[in-house]
């Protein structure tokens, strides 16, 4: 394999400008977020909203969730990330009003084309329905949905959809039964 010299041979998707905007969210997040009690979650949704997220009222952001780019976030309303929830979303993530996605779990936007030796970044939304539970440590990879009131057990990994109003748990995640439902919320 003949490579020319100079010439990066794992070339970046991310423009400059998307570097800077990443650098100084890092920095706001570290000195305005991480050290924040946890009952400020108006405080974490302002700094957010700062930067770009669409967030809905009553959002719950743990301080030690970690998320890539804000303004590639969006949250309904009474959305939760829950304690050290790493949110990788280049390819953008969309969580429904009153979804959890719980401690530990990890939100991966996007994935590497493995059959290029470039290995170029493939980007791809996620999204969670409405009602919906990510629990505790699951891993969701991208370009999957999570439907309406599915809950995904803990420590699962997620490659495919998860139809609504299921229970599905393992690796990979698999429907293990219907989820009885009621609401109390409304």
């Amino acid at each position: 394999m003949e490579r020319t010299a100079g010439k990066d041979p794992f070339p970046s998707p991310h423009g400059l400008r998307n570097k800077v905007m990443r650098a100084v969210w890092g920095v706001a997040w570290h000195l305005l977020v991480r050290p924040t009690p946890k009952i400020l979650h108006g405080w974490r949704r302002f700094v957010l909203c700062c930067f770009g997220a669409k967030l809905g009222p009553g959002v719950h952001v743990y301080p030690t969730a970690k998320v890539w780019a804000p303004w590639l976030l969006e949250m309904g309303p009474h959305a939760c990330l829950g304690p050290s929830v790493d949110c990788y979303n280049v390819g953008g993530i969309r969580i429904g009003a009153y979804a959890t996605v719980s401690q530990y779990s990890y939100l991966c936007g996007a994935t590497h084309d493995h059959t290029k030796s470039s290995m170029p970044l493939r980007p791809a939304a996620i999204e969670i329905g409405a009602r919906a539970w990510v629990a505790a440590d699951v891993f969701i990879t991208a370009g999957i949905k999570v439907g309406e009131g599915a809950v995904v057990g803990a420590r699962s990994s997620v490659y495919k959809d998860v139809p609504p109003w299921v229970v599905a748990a393992g690796n990979p995640a698999r429907v293990i039964k219907a989820r009885a439902y009621e609401d109390d919320l409304d």
